[in-house]
């Protein structure tokens, strides 16, 4: 069995964000040697996610607007998170509805998607370092 395990590092400039991963994630996989087996890519900040859609600058908008409708930054003084000298009880709940990680197979080396999917990296607390496992392992 082989496997490999690298963390992919980021810092948005902005408090909200979307990345798209599916390069890196591809070059990891081929990087690995594995030809049929899983990879794991997982946000490790309780602010961020990792999730897999569509890469459509209108769809990664929509998401944008739907979030900050289920969970608005302001007020701050909205969230009881918030008294403890924070002010990200938004992000929190955000990526929460968006998810942590996401696993796809590898089938003959290759990340085994269907039609469309891409896997994405959502910041919903910027402006700090953070980053993502990405975790491969098979034959």
């Amino acid at each position: 069995m082989k496997s490999l395990t690298e963390y992919v590092w980021f810092e948005l400039p902005e408090r909200r964000g979307f990345v798209n991963l599916t390069a890196t994630v591809n070059e990891l996989v081929r990087k690995s040697g594995v030809q049929e087996g899983l990879c794991l890519v997982n946000a490790m900040h309780i602010t961020s996610s990792v999730f897999i859609n569509d890469a459509e600058d209108g769809l990664l908008h929509d998401y944008e607007v739907w979030l900050e409708k289920l969970a608005p930054h302001e007020p701050t003084g909205l969230y009881r998170h918030n008294r403890t000298g924070e002010d990200n009880a938004d992000a929190h709940l955000k990526r929460q509805v968006m998810g942590r990680e996401v696993v796809v197979a590898i089938t003959r080396g290759q990340l085994d998607f269907g039609p469309w999917e891409q896997i994405f990296y959502g910041e919903f607390d910027g402006r700090r370092r953070k980053r993502v496992l990405v975790k491969i392992i098979g034959d």
